[in-house]
């Protein structure tokens, strides 16, 4: 199980923080990763990625994760397509998704990102799922967000998840977290 450690710092009076109504900001790594997720869900660390629900578990309807891996800097990761990438790791899942969409693909000037809908059976509940996944990098960090929710949500959670994708940020590193980043 990977060691996570959080950390509290009291904000400066002129930080640059700024979150979007109901949201809260996450930044994993001094700013390897970032994104706005809804203000009222939990968030705990799992084996391998950090865990958010809409509501304490076992009541939850939706779970996002997030993890995050440092690239070798030698490489030209560009090389390997993005969307290719992601079909193999959806493929590869013990849970046997089946795609149900078609894979989205966004270049911008300070990352790339790939994102696709599967579907699956839920062990526990025996009923039909979905998760979205998504693949964002930049040159020297690769971030894998997911989310599973039911079916019958997806008009609840859609918004988050188009939220969680606009907000993303990759590799955008924080010198003094007490201040906030520089580009807001």
């Amino acid at each position: 199980m990977t060691k996570w450690e959080r950390s509290d710092y009291k904000l400066r009076p002129d930080h640059t923080w700024r979150a979007s109504p109901g949201y809260g900001v996450f930044v994993a790594d001094r700013g390897a990763v970032r994104f706005e997720f809804p203000s009222g869900w939990t968030m705990k660390p799992g084996p391998d990625s950090i865990r958010f629900t809409d509501r304490k578990p076992p009541d939850d309807d939706c779970l996002l994760q997030v993890s995050v891996q440092r690239c070798p800097p030698d490489l030209d990761w560009t090389l390997l397509p993005l969307p290719e990438l992601l079909a193999d790791i959806v493929r590869e899942d013990k849970r046997g998704l089946t795609v149900c969409g078609d894979t989205h693909y966004e270049r911008r000037l300070d990352l790339e990102l790939a994102w696709v809908e599967a579907r699956f059976t839920d062990p526990n509940e025996n009923r039909e799922a979905r998760s979205r996944s998504c693949f964002a990098r930049d040159s020297e960090v690769q971030a894998f967000i997911t989310m599973d929710f039911w079916p019958e949500h997806t008009a609840r959670f859609h918004p988050v998840w188009a939220h969680v994708l606009e907000t993303v940020r990759v590799g955008q590193y924080i010198e003094d977290p007490t201040r906030g980043p520089r580009d807001t």
